[in-house]
């Protein structure tokens, strides 16, 4: 029964914004650690930022232009996307892990997403 659905991805210029949004049904998202990955073509996936009831983290390399949020009633996760740059392009993906951890690495989460696209290009 567990699902993650995320959306709002999309083409933008460099130094453009996007809010992705991860929905999510099947479980409790109060007790739950969600991370954002992303993966671009013929490259690793690669973890972006996780959020649980306490914790927060984020990958280096969005740190300052990345944020991200939850609202627990609607049982959906946010990635805010600010100054974007060319190498953002990825598709990217929510997940979910069953265990307590600020873990950015995919092995450690369980339940995927389907993944959204998002290019930045001019």
């Amino acid at each position: 029964q567990v699902q993650l659905v995320e959306s709002g991805g999309g083409l933008v210029q460099p130094g453009g914004s996007l809010r992705l949004s991860c929905a999510t049904s099947g479980f409790t998202l109060d007790y739950s650690t969600i991370a954002w990955f992303r993966q671009a073509p013929g490259k690793a996936r690669e973890g972006v930022s996780c959020i649980g009831s306490r914790i927060i983290r984020y990958a280096d390399f969005v740190k300052g232009r990345f944020t991200i949020s939850k609202d627990n009633a609607k049982n959906t996760v946010y990635l805010q996307m600010n100054s974007l740059k060319p190498e953002d392009t990825a598709v990217y993906y929510c997940a979910r892990s069953v265990s307590g951890h600020d873990s950015l690495y995919s092995w450690n989460y369980n339940n995927w997403g389907q993944g959204t696209q998002v290019t930045v290009s001019s």
